[in-house]
């Protein structure tokens, strides 16, 4: 199974080249550069720009000949540390790595960005390099999430762009994830849910009942199935592919999970080597063990993708390891290919449209839009796709 989204319909012959920001991560920079290796050395249409201390990265490059001849190494003397705040690194920012990293896909050099670094600095330096797509109000961050559902994988947002999130807010997270999932896994009309305390439709704070309202009503427009409500322990069902929340509570959902997933590892294996029976049995059970612990690895499913910006932006953890970082530059490389930003914007543009063509055609004060609906609709609108024809895989 793969560890990252299948289903890119780009030209498979395309050259991508990844812009990394070598010296984010808790890891340091050699672990960037061995995932960088180990996803070159699995794909030939790769390339990158590393943007870091060049007398770091130099001799670091040089140990991997899978880099040679398809790796830049761009000198950035500063660092954007773990500490920064997001507000001083836009001030002061302009000489680290993470911000030459996000000004080579802004200039076009390269097609995507992968950063281990600071994620409230990262999400401010692409909302200031990259900028936002017309219309859409606040960015989120879209992560994968292991399901028994036919793909392996669900998808959440936000997990962390923003701690907050209104009703129209979270209508756009569920139009962005649809598309998102629809690219991601060749999904017709993948399966939207609210995250919310039950499933009953009484249940839950305002804006949330306001929310489902408008992504139901937004359905057939965003060509995706609101499903409702979900809790909890759907999150890796096979019942709903793409989970909507906000910022705050699904970035605790994936750390709880992150660390449920380890606590079952650690516990298995220490079961496991207790006696030489149990050692016995872990011999015979190898292959399957094998297959679960790759599934349930955190490091494989590694990438928070930045949804919403002129420009395709891979969050690593901060803590990932060389087979983090190879996920995420994977992760990266597929929506680069598959030419998804574009096909996200297109499909913002005419779910928008659509919407404001409801306004127009419903009369003022009918009972059927009231104001809290045309204020949502309002803000969830993005550029006029200009006439072009629209991908009908979006």
């Amino acid at each position: 199974m793969s560890d990252t989204p299948r289903g890119s319909t780009g030209p498979h012959d395309l050259k991508v080249t990844i812009s990394v920001d070598a010296m984010g991560g808790d890891e340091g920079p050699a672990s960037v550069v061995e995932g960088c290796a180990r996803s070159a050395a699995r794909n030939p249409l790769i390339a990158f720009i590393l943007h870091g201390d060049e007398t770091v990265l130099t001799p670091l490059v040089a140990r991997h000949d899978a880099l040679a001849g398809i790796t830049q190494i761009q000198h950035s003397p500063d660092v954007v540390s773990m500490d920064d705040k997001p507000a001083q690194v836009m001030r002061h920012g302009r000489t680290t790595s993470m911000w030459a990293t996000l000004s080579s896909v802004h200039d076009g050099a390269a097609q995507a960005a992968v950063s281990c670094g600071n994620t409230g600095a990262l999400m401010a330096v692409s909302m200031l390099r990259l900028r936002k797509l017309s219309g859409v109000h606040r960015p989120a961050i879209a992560c994968l999430w292991p399901s028994r559902g036919a793909s392996g994988f669900n998808t959440m947002l936000d997990v962390g762009a923003d701690v907050r999130a209104d009703e129209e807010s979270l209508l756009q997270y569920a139009l962005m994830g649809s598309a998102y999932y629809r690219n991601a896994f060749d999904s017709p009309r993948p399966r939207v849910g609210l995250l919310n305390v039950g499933t009953e439709e009484h249940k839950g704070r305002g804006e949330i009942k306001e929310a489902a309202r408008l992504i139901a009503d937004a359905a057939e427009l965003g060509r995706y199935d609101f499903v409702g409500f979900v809790e909890g322990n759907d999150l890796p069902s096979a019942h709903v592919d793409v989970i909507v929340t906000d910022g705050f509570t699904g970035n605790i959902a994936l750390k709880t999970a992150e660390g449920t997933a380890r606590l079952i590892s650690d516990s298995l294996r220490e079961e496991l080597t207790a006696s030489i029976w149990s050692k016995a049995s872990a011999l015979l059970a190898s292959a399957p063990l094998g297959r679960l612990k790759r599934r349930m690895d955190p490091r494989r499913m590694n990438g928070g993708v930045f949804l919403g910006l002129n420009g395709t932006v891979v969050k690593s953890h901060g803590a990932a390891d060389a087979t983090g970082v190879s996920a995420a530059i994977k992760l990266a490389f597929r929506l680069a290919q598959s030419g998804f930003q574009d096909r996200m914007a297109e499909r913002l543009a005419r779910v928008s449209d659509g919407l404001h063509a409801q306004e127009i055609d419903t009369p003022e004060g009918s009972p059927d839009t009231p104001e809290t609906e045309s204020a949502a609709q309002d803000g969830a609108q993005a550029p006029k796709s200009q006439g072009k024809e629209v991908d009908p895989r979006t």
